[in-house]
């Protein structure tokens, strides 16, 4: 008799039916061969049938499981041909080849006439139950149908079926199973595939195709025996639960390959990148009083100032020869220095200047940082140049530090007293965080002058703080590398985490021959998401000034809020003194500034400013100065 055997979910191509009779009057068996390639064609056909039917709701399989289960096709034909020969029946070599040649020309006629390309599946009862049929009951065409049914059902058809995947879902169980077993790296950024966790669809079905991938290598590498069938049989039936969004996924990927190709064509260097940054900002203030005078009692101004529109804009090329260099040049433009704003023209001494106003080149387009960044050991890294700015590596601050980003009073982002040296000049820096520890130990060093060979009387020396004029006023500067002016710094700061961050520094150099030496300090908490509050404090020693030996001091302190009214927004409060000296006015000045900095895009930013100074100049005859500023920053 012929036995059919329809395998649930997949279907062996190439099965045998065999006549076994045995002679009753004697003990030899006898086996005669019916025409396999009858039997072949027949079972084919009625596999066709089946497919069309189920063809709608059907996923088309992948190439792993069509690479494994056409080889083990072959392997099962050839042991069903061994075993005929071993058991004594008459199977030429001839015939062994023609029926081979011949389930291939079947396979590949299928393939071309089935939509989809539903792949085959080989059971292991197949492969490694005795050749004589013993277990393997008979089912028909409907039986398979029902027994397909429940997998073609778990299709997403509709959007209200993108229900997330959970732990106790049997997929989430069987993808685990199947990542653990097969060394996948897939699931989360940290690379694990979180069992306790549900997962929306698309990124069970991301770590699904992490999974595929990893089976098809081991397939490529010829390691297929590696691959169990029960676990193609999973990987299967995932496939056809999951097809939509593999198929989206796949069309993400696709898209963003074709971005990535366009920007790979069209970037501006392989090894250079550029970046821009474009500040404007409408600003203008004034005074209460009759005038304005500065510390030493000159008379600065007896009318408010003119509203003024001021610009600063920088162009950044970095570059990487390595992976893990960075040689870094900033070309930049500003408009009329200290002087084009309101607070840097009514008190120019104390730091009340709008940062981005004074720091970069006036009127002329010149470079503003060239310095080079590597790393020597693991741990360590070195930057050494011709410009660089000692605020680039020490003293910095999450919610206080940068002049176009939060607070602009240049009294507010540094500590004023620790960097008489605040401009740029020739030096090094370097930065050892051992072992990804919570403290990390900076240094640096900068000589304003250091292309400078020989010494100078002039009365202007770049890159000092204007307060060194009035503290000095005999200027003379020795220039080079190691002479006047030069500072140095060092930092250790103690992060145990991203919400509290404590910096202990120390300083030293010389300014127009003049010594002096300060220690700082810079504390940053975040008390919440929403809420963070920081300051710095610094007490120093300025040797042989016009007002002899001095210990002036400093302080700021302010509140901060993340994301305020809307995610990416930062704004602020502080308040500060940034040079307590009895011996300089006869008062102390306070500073105090509020911003909003509210995000237009991801490339635009508008941020109105509030600058409040109380006792300018530290002269109480002088009376508060507020100003308003509108800033806006265009980035690239």
């Amino acid at each position: 008799m012929n036995l059919w055997h329809y395998f649930p979910n997949f279907y062996l191509v190439g099965t045998l039916s065999f006549l076994c009779l045995i002679a009753v009057d004697n003990s030899n068996l006898v086996v005669a061969e019916i025409s396999k390639k009858t039997a072949l064609e027949s079972f084919l056909t009625t596999d066709i049938e089946l497919q069309q039917e189920i063809l709608p709701t059907a996923l088309k399989t992948g190439n792993t499981l069509e690479k494994v289960q056409q080889r083990e096709l072959f392997e099962v034909e050839k042991a069903a041909i061994c075993k005929l020969k071993n058991m004594g029946t008459f199977c030429s070599e001839d015939r062994d080849n023609e029926l081979h040649i011949h389930t291939r020309k079947l396979l590949a006629s299928r393939q071309r006439s089935i939509a989809g390309g539903d792949s085959i599946h080989i059971s292991k009862e197949v492969i490694s139950a005795p050749f004589d049929f013993p277990t393997t009951s008979v089912q028909t065409r409907e039986d398979i149908s029902q027994q397909l049914t429940p997998i073609l059902e778990g299709q997403v058809t509709s959007v209200s079926q993108l229900k997330d995947v959970q732990p106790s879902d049997w997929a989430f169980g069987a993808l685990q199973s199947l990542i653990e077993r097969y060394g996948v790296i897939a699931g989360y950024p940290d690379n694990t595939f979180r069992g306790n966790k549900a997962m929306t669809r698309y990124e069970f079905a991301a770590a699904l195709n992490a999974c595929l991938e990893r089976v098809n290598e081991l397939v490529a590498q010829g390691t297929m025996s590696s691959v169990s069938q029960d676990d193609l049989v999973i990987l299967q039936r995932l496939q056809i639960e999951f097809a939509a969004e593999l198929s989206t996924l796949q069309g993400r990927v696709d898209k963003l390959e074709a971005h990535t190709s366009f920007l790979e064509a069209n970037q501006f260097s392989t090894t250079t990148k550029l970046t821009g940054l474009v500040v404007l900002a409408l600003t203008g203030g004034g005074f209460s009083g009759d005038r304005i005078i500065d510390v030493t009692g000159r008379e600065i101004t007896t009318e408010n100032p003119n509203a003024t529109l001021l610009y600063r804009a920088t162009l950044d090329l970095t570059t990487s020869f390595s992976g893990t260099d960075l040689l870094t040049i900033w070309m930049e433009i500003g408009s009329n220095g200290p002087d084009d704003n309101a607070a840097g023209f009514l008190e120019p001494s104390f730091g009340s200047v709008l940062d981005y106003s004074a720091k970069p080149p006036v009127e002329q387009f010149g470079l503003s940082r060239l310095h080079y960044t590597f790393s020597p050991l693991k741990d360590v890294k070195v930057s050494f140049g011709p410009l660089i700015a000692l605020t680039d590596y020490v003293d910095s601050n999450s919610y206080a530090n940068v002049s176009f980003s939060d607070f602009s009073t240049q009294a507010l982002i540094n500590n004023y007293i620790l960097l008489p040296v605040q401009g740029l000049g020739g030096g090094a820096a370097i930065t050892w965080n051992p072992g990804d520890s919570p403290f990390t130990l900076r240094a640096a060093y900068v000589a304003s002058t250091a292309n400078e060979p020989t010494s100078s009387n002039s009365s202007f020396v770049p890159g000092i703080f204007p307060l060194g004029y009035i503290l000095y006023p005999d200027a003379r500067s020795d220039r080079g590398l190691f002479q006047d002016p030069y500072q140095g710094v060092v930092e250790l700061e103690y992060a145990p985490s991203n919400a509290f961050k404590l910096r202990l520094q120390y300083t030293g150099g010389s300014v127009l021959n003049g010594q002096f030496e300060v220690l700082g300090a810079n504390l940053e908490l975040r008390l919440s998401e929403r809420v963070a509050v920081f300051g710095r404090y610094g007490y120093g020693n300025y040797k042989n000034t016009a007002f002899g030996d001095i210990n002036p001091s400093y302080w700021m302190a302010g509140i901060a809020f993340p994301d305020l009214f809307v995610p990416g927004a930062k704004s602020g409060i502080a308040v500060g003194q940034p040079f307590i000296a009895n011996e300089l006015g006869n008062a102390t000045q306070t500073n105090i500034e509020a911003f909003y900095n509210f995000p237009v895009s991801d490339s635009i930013r508008i941020t109105p400013v509030v600058q409040a100074i109380v006792n300018p100049a530290n002269q109480e005859d002088n009376g508060t100065i507020i100003t308003g500023t509108l800033r806006t920053v265009f980035s690239f």
